[in-house]
Formats: structure tokens, C-alpha cells, sequence
């Protein structure tokens, strides 16, 4: 009797699986999208293809997404088609001991089935886009830089468990640990679209491992994240209006790393934003990579001028401090992260720290989503 009604969960569990990627596949669209594939496939075979090399890239960028969407619904539907066989198998056989691996087969989809579904919804303007990710350490001196570094050693987690790319262009370290300031790209699949939720200032507090009494304390650090924004975007921008400096990189790097003044600075007089570049090998490609930064501030400047009802302020966001905190991080005295703006929170502080931050993701969705709409 009991394995009677284990069969019939795990068929009801499958149903509502099967149910929910019918719905997501709709809201994808994968008829067409399938369509769209086979179009852009044949286009880049064509002659010349190449001979528009900006144009071409563009179009193998929108080729490999669509392609990466259709395989991924071909391949959940494959689970889902082999997952029913395996409890069809099972049950025709009366074999429950096949239950608990059907049920992992099942757990698994869903957990891919979600992710999807959650891409889908990421329908704001960039949020299809790379990311620029910067942080920097606020309240509470060396240990804010050390949580600053901590908080960086989560994204980059995040980043290669999502498989996307995490280069850091600019990093200044702290005084006696930590680091003071970074900035990075981080190259994957709606990456802005995940990472706009982290914009705004994190608050840690934690018995001080630089205290020798062990007293408690409380760190901030601010993360801001821009679109990496597609070059056809026109934002203008005055070589009269830049001062760029150069000076020589602090980091690791070739042999002409602290010999050559390759790193580069570059200051937009009339916004006062300043970028930064030290990674790269040399000044023309530090400069080009700042000038990329640059553009994707200024665009979401502009971007901030024209909200009505803005969910940041780029240039207003608040002390790095008390009272401006989107989440908190508590170690000590109990664990807990909670996010204060969607109220999801979760006591497993090590696998957030290891990166594990979609949770928080899919509730600030939900949560931006709702917000609008009201």
C-alpha cells in the first residue's frame, strides 16, 4: 500500500513538472524560436558572412543564445520523457527500491526547470547582458576591506557555477587586508539580468577575527553592477571632456607589469565619474577597456534621468553604512542571511558564501516585478 501511493506522489510530482515546462516553452516560444535558429544558422554560412566582422559577431551572439534556449527546453523535455519511462519501468514492475533515484531525476529537472523559467522573466532592457561588477568596502575600516574581498570570492563562485567568465579588471587591496575597491566582468547568459539584484550596500556582522577580545562587529561593503551595454548604444563622448592618466599596474602580470605605465585612469570632467583599468597587458588595451567602463556608466546615468520611478539612484544611493543596507549577513550570534527588501532569507550562511545566491535572485524578481506593477 505504501509503495502504492510513493508511485502515484512521484507521478503527480512529474505531472506537475511536465505541466510547468509545457507553460515555459509557451512563454518561450520554441516553435518559433526553433525557426529563428534555423535562419540564423543558414546566414552564417553564407559567403561574406565575415565581411562585416562587428555585424557578424552580433549575430552569432543572438545565434548562440537562441541556440543555448532550444536546447536547453529539447533536453529538459528528454529528462522529463526519461523520467516517465524509468517510473512506467518501475511500476510495471513493482519496484519501489527504483523510487528514490526517479525522484532525484525529478528533483534535478526541476532545479534546471527553474532556472529557466526564471531567465525568462528577466525581460528588462539589459538584462540579457554581460555585467560590470564593482565593490567596494564602506563602514568599519579593515574589516570592511576584508569582507569587501569576501563578498568578491562569493560572485566569483556564482560566477563559475553559472559557467560564466569573471575577469577583474581593477582591484585596490586594503591596508592591512581585504581590499579596498574592485572592479570586474562577468561574461554568461543574463548575467546583468541575476546580478541587478545585489546592487545596493551588504551588511555583515561577525565575531572579528582581527579582535583580539573577539568582540562582535559590523562591516558594510556597497556592490553596484551596470550592463555591459552593446556598442550600437549611442552615448557620446568628448575626448575634451576626458583627463586620462597612466601609471604602472600593481598587479601580477608580464614582464612589463611595474616597469611600463600601462594601467590607465581616466576622469569624465563633466560627470566626475572616474574608471579604471590596470589588467590588461598593455596601455591601448587598458584604455579600451576603461572607455567601456566609462560608457556603461554614463548610460545608466542617462538611464536614471529618464526613470519616473527609479529602483536605485546611481549617484544617490547612500552612505555605505548604517540604515542603507539591502541585506544582511549575521554569523554571529545565530546565522542567518536575509534580504530586506523580499524578505527571503536562508540560515545556510556557507553555501551563500559559496556563491549559492539564486535564491535571492529569483525573490528580487519577483519582488521588482510585484513593485512595478503596483
Amino acid at each position: 500500500m505504501a509503495a502504492a501511493f510513493e508511485f502515484k506522489d512521484a507521478g503527480n510530482k512529474l505531472e506537475q513538472l511536465e505541466a510547468a515546462l509545457a507553460s515555459a516553452s509557451a512563454l518561450f516560444g520554441l516553435a518559433g524560436k526553433k525557426t529563428a535558429l534555423k535562419e540564423k544558422e543558414a546566414v552564417s554560412l553564407e559567403a561574406g558572412f565575415w565581411d562585416k566582422a562587428e555585424k557578424a559577431r552580433e549575430h552569432l551572439k543572438e545565434l548562440n543564445d537562441l541556440k543555448r534556449g532550444v536546447e536547453l527546453v529539447e533536453k529538459l523535455e528528454r529528462e522529463l520523457g526519461d523520467c516517465k519511462a524509468h517510473l512506467e519501468l518501475a511500476r510495471e514492475g513493482g519496484d519501489p527500491g527504483e523510487l528514490p533515484l526517479i525522484m532525484e531525476e525529478l528533483k534535478e529537472t526541476e532545479q534546471k526547470l527553474g532556472v529557466f523559467d526564471f531567465e525568462l522573466k528577466l525581460s528588462g532592457t539589459h538584462d540579457q547582458a554581460d555585467a560590470i561588477i564593482s565593490i567596494h568596502s564602506g563602514a568599519g575600516g579593515t574589516e570592511a576591506c576584508d569582507w569587501a574581498q569576501m563578498l568578491l570570492r562569493m560572485y566569483t563562485r556564482w560566477a563559475q557555477s553559472k559557467g560564466f567568465s569573471f575577469s577583474i579588471t581593477d582591484i585596490l587591496a586594503g591596508e592591512e587586508a581585504g581590499i579596498k575597491s574592485v572592479t570586474a566582468f562577468i561574461k554568461g547568459g543574463c548575467a546583468y539580468g541575476y546580478l541587478r539584484s545585489e546592487i545596493g550596500v551588504h551588511r555583515l556582522v561577525r565575531i572579528s577575527p582581527f579582535d583580539a577580545n573577539k568582540r562582535r562587529h559590523t562591516s558594510f561593503a556597497s556592490v553596484d553592477v551596470l550592463a555591459d551595454i552593446d556598442d550600437k548604444i549611442d552615448i557620446k563622448i568628448e575626448d575634451k571632456d576626458l583627463h586620462t592618466d597612466t601609471y604602472r599596474s600593481s598587479g601580477a602580470g608580464g614582464q612589463n607589469v611595474n616597469k611600463v605605465e600601462t594601467a590607465v585612469r581616466i576622469t569624465h570632467m563633466p560627470s566626475g565619474i572616474v574608471v579604471q583599468c590596470q589588467i590588461e597587458r598593455s596601455q591601448h588595451q587598458n584604455r579600451e577597456t576603461a572607455m567601456k567602463m566609462l560608457k556603461a556608466r554614463l548610460y545608466e546615468v542617462e538611464m536614471d534621468k529618464k526613470r519616473s520611478e527609479m529602483e536605485r539612484h546611481y549617484d544617490a544611493k547612500g552612505d555605505i553604512g548604517w540604515g542603507h543596507q539591502i541585506r544582511s549577513y549575521v554569523f554571529m550570534p545565530y546565522q542567518l542571511v536575509k534580504d530586506l527588501r523580499t524578505d527571503y532569507e536562508t540560515s545556510q550562511i556557507q553555501n551563500v558564501m559559496d556563491g549559492g545566491l539564486d535564491g535571492f535572485m529569483h525573490a528580487y524578481l519577483s519582488w521588482s516585478a510585484a513593485a512595478r506593477r503596483g
